[in-house]
């Protein structure tokens, strides 16, 4: 099958998985298999980042992210060579937020909250700030996936039942509050990597959620904190959370039982 890659940004696919473990007796090399699959599409020019569940809904995950549907298909059928069974999935593209600031709105900024209103300073902040969105752009269309301990993932939609319709509300209306929503996120930079993936027309939901932590605790504040924002509160409706641990392919599958098989 040749390439399908999208004209910008990447694929992101979640899988979910559970160990058949009446098969491993008979099936020796299945670990072999799944790390073989994970290498080679690395090879290929993807990441994959794998995590242990905790919990009932799977025995890990994992989050493959670069350039090709066809390749990612191919990956996702090689691993179900295994002695595994896919539990549940998520296909999204990465994206650059509609909502980022324009000059505009950093000029206003710079005379409403900084009192900088001198042409020549102004133009001197909007250098570094256009730097600064560049490489925002730049990651959230093309990340480098964080090397966290622990990794959070959850599905959302905005709501769309009468005066709570996020989709019939003005565009500018719609800034101002994601400009909100966005700031109680900055508050943890540093403590959570945040990847956004959208997935209208490609799955069930309308986004994909990926938080990366090192802090367990981290991962539960920033939601419990974002459920308080008008974006959350009143316009968000989110699916199942999955929380796993980040580990090398090698010791997630040891934690899952299947090194060794």
């Amino acid at each position: 099958m040749k390439s399908v890659q999208p004209s910008i940004g990447w694929v992101a696919l979640h899988l979910f998985i559970r160990v058949d473990r009446s098969r491993l007796p008979s099936e020796p090399s299945c670990a072999k298999r799944v790390l073989d699959a994970i290498a080679t599409l690395e090879t290929d020019g993807h990441q994959v980042v794998m995590f242990a569940v905790l919990g009932h809904k799977a025995d890990f995950g994992l989050l493959a992210v670069g350039p090709d549907l066809a390749r990612l298909q191919r990956f996702q059928q090689e691993l179900l060579l295994a002695p595994v069974v896919l539990v549940d999935s998520f296909v999204s593209l990465t994206e650059a937020s509609e909502y980022t600031s324009t000059d505009e709105d950093e000029i206003a900024r710079l005379a409403s909250e900084d009192g900088i209103t001198d042409p020549g300073e102004v133009e001197e902040r909007l250098i570094a700030w256009r730097d600064r969105i560049e490489k925002y752009r730049e990651q959230r269309l093309y990340p480098r996936l964080p090397n966290k301990a622990a990794v959070c993932f959850y599905p959302m939609s905005k709501r769309r039942e009468g005066d709570d319709n996020w989709f019939a509300l003005p565009f500018e209306q719609r800034k101002v509050l994601m400009a909100g929503h966005a700031r109680v996120g900055r508050r943890y930079a540093g403590r959570v990597v945040q990847l956004i993936t959208g997935s209208m027309g490609l799955d069930d939901w309308e986004w994909g959620v990926t938080l990366f932590a090192d802090d367990p605790a981290a991962l539960k504040e920033i939601v419990y904190e974002m459920r308080f924002d008008e974006v959350s509160a009143r316009y968000a409706e989110f699916g199942p959370f999955v929380i796993g641990l980040v580990a090398a392919p090698a010791d997630v599958l040891s934690r899952v039982g299947m090194v060794g098989q």
